[in-house]
């Protein structure tokens, strides 16, 4: 799981190994409905990049490149609002998620920082997944 930033380059890097989050993206997700906060893959969209990436590795549909959707976009005020309450939690608690914890709590506080400098960018974001 990435961060995609809105626009050609927002002039700053926004790469974040997300690896050890998609592997537990589902564990994430239980922790943030039980924080009542939204859960990252909410903020989930689709681009063209992305969906190309699939269909060239062989695992989509390319029917799909024509119905699909516009992306969509996210305050980052709003991914921070998540990303922050996972990393406290995490960080009260960095077990909680096995042995891998302190791995996710790192690339937590990696999107933490990108989407800091979102904000003051005035940019908006989205999640995207490599299937890589």
């Amino acid at each position: 799981m990435y961060i995609v930033v809105e626009g050609e380059d927002p002039g700053f890097d926004i790469f974040v190994n997300g690896r050890a989050l998609a592997r537990h993206e589902d564990a994430l997700e239980r922790l943030a409905l039980r924080l009542a906060v939204r859960p990252l893959i909410e903020f989930f969209s689709a681009d063209e990049n992305s969906m190309s990436l699939l269909i060239e590795e062989g695992a989509g549909n390319p029917d799909l490149m024509r119905r699909l959707p516009p992306p969509q976009w996210y305050g980052a005020a709003d991914g921070l609002a998540t990303v922050r309450t996972l990393v406290a939690a995490l960080e009260a608690d960095p077990q909680q998620l096995g042995t891998e914890g302190a791995q996710v709590l790192g690339e937590l506080q990696e999107y933490e920082r990108v989407l800091e400098r979102t904000m003051r960018a005035g940019l908006r974001w989205h999640l995207a997944v490599s299937w890589r």
